[in-house]
């Protein structure tokens, strides 16, 4: 009888832990099944930023690597535009632009001007590529070459018809497949766009807007219209690389004579005044880095990098709006700025600046710039 009491007594304690691990194991599940609300949450999800920059900093990255052309011939002298492709630095362009060239200029954004080396240029291809030596090292424009863009597509034509500062015209693809030939260039199967070509845009990018990546190579324009004609880099990539590949110093085709820099500074009047207003640009678009590196050795030596940039961390926009007076020296030049300014500490204002601009080995920088009254 006792043995029977304590089999029953086994028994129900197995069935009793049985029943609570059951139990605790549709506990689990209900509970896992639950959504959990907070009515007041301290920490709320913050969706990720649109990956699509701003239209302004693409243009403003753009420029960097777009560059002005200036050819003479035996016969006349021309403007076109180019960009850098590579770390060699060697930059794209029309072929027409250099044809028969016996100097060729190439002008950066910051107003750096160098000579360049033809690497190749196409026969009846209306493409050209050039070397500046000087260029080697520097990041490249980002590009897409596997690419076919289609009718309606966002583009944007950079290229510098009026001198340095860059003309950009915004547009899309309006036509593709478009071929014709113009003197002895044959242009097959290019992108027409909602974008005049003028001579000095020759050569210039053709960008995707949704990208910001070069997908053709502007060539030639319709007069008095908003038509032109791209060739997509698909088509030319191989033989562009071919000719960047296959270059050795040694066997570049040089044009006879360069062309000698101006001896007087009223000759620069024109570039050193863009150089302030890019200065400004660079600094309203954050762009410390760039701002920077327009700047004299002696001002560099008298401000370091970091203490420049936490000079302007609080500044929130800023744009030049009147050029007030200006003095050409024989070794400087002076403008008087009216500057629109908004910090995070200041409301809108106007403040007057003075800019004193000059040559430093052969290039232009600003040399010192201050606060004046008016």
């Amino acid at each position: 009888m006792h043995h029977k009491y304590k089999k029953r007594l086994i028994f129900i304690s197995l069935l009793v832990l049985l029943l609570g691990s059951y139990l605790n194991f549709r506990y689990y599940r209900h509970h896992q099944q639950l959504s959990i609300s907070v009515e007041a949450p301290i920490v709320t999800h913050q969706p990720e930023q649109s990956s699509e920059r701003s239209l302004k900093q693409i243009i403003h990255d753009l420029q960097k690597n777009v560059m002005q052309i200036s050819v003479e011939t035996p016969y006349s002298s021309r403007v076109g535009s180019g960009f850098l492709y590579n770390n060699k630095g060697d930059i794209v362009t029309n072929a027409h632009v250099i044809e028969d060239a016996t100097s060729i200029q190439v002008t950066l954004s910051n107003t750096e001007t160098y000579p360049a080396a033809i690497v190749g240029v196409g026969e009846t291809n209306d493409i050209a590529v050039i070397r500046v030596p000087q260029l080697i090292n520097q990041r490249p424009i980002k590009f897409d070459a596997t690419t076919r863009f289609d009718i309606g597509s966002d583009i944007i034509a950079v290229g510098s018809p009026l001198g340095l500062q860059n003309s950009v015209s915004v547009g899309i693809i309006s036509g593709v497949n478009r071929s014709f030939d113009i003197g002895d260039y044959l242009y097959e199967n290019v992108y027409q766009i909602s974008s005049n070509i003028t001579h000095g845009n020759s050569g210039g990018p053709l960008i995707d807007r949704a990208s910001g990546m070069v997908i053709g190579i502007n060539a030639a324009g319709i007069n008095d219209s908003d038509i032109g004609f791209s060739i997509p880099l698909i088509d030319v990539i191989d033989q562009l690389t071919e000719w960047s590949m296959t270059a050795n110093y040694e066997d570049l085709t040089l044009p006879s004579r360069y062309q000698s820099f101006e001896s007087s500074m009223s000759d620069y009047e024109e570039d050193s005044y863009y150089l302030v207003q890019y200065f400004v640009d660079n600094l309203a678009i954050h762009d410390y880095i760039n701002a920077y590196t327009l700047m004299g050795s002696n001002l560099q030596e008298n401000i370091s990098y970091s203490d420049f940039r936490n000079d302007y961390l609080s500044l929130k926009s800023l744009r030049v709006v009147e050029k007030k007076a200006s003095q050409i020296h024989d070794d400087y030049i002076i403008y008087d700025v009216a500057l629109e300014m908004e910090t995070q500490e200041e409301d809108l204002m106007v403040v007057s600046y003075r800019f004193r601009i000059a040559l430093e080995n052969d290039q232009l920088k600003i040399i010192d710039y201050h606060e004046i009254d008016d």
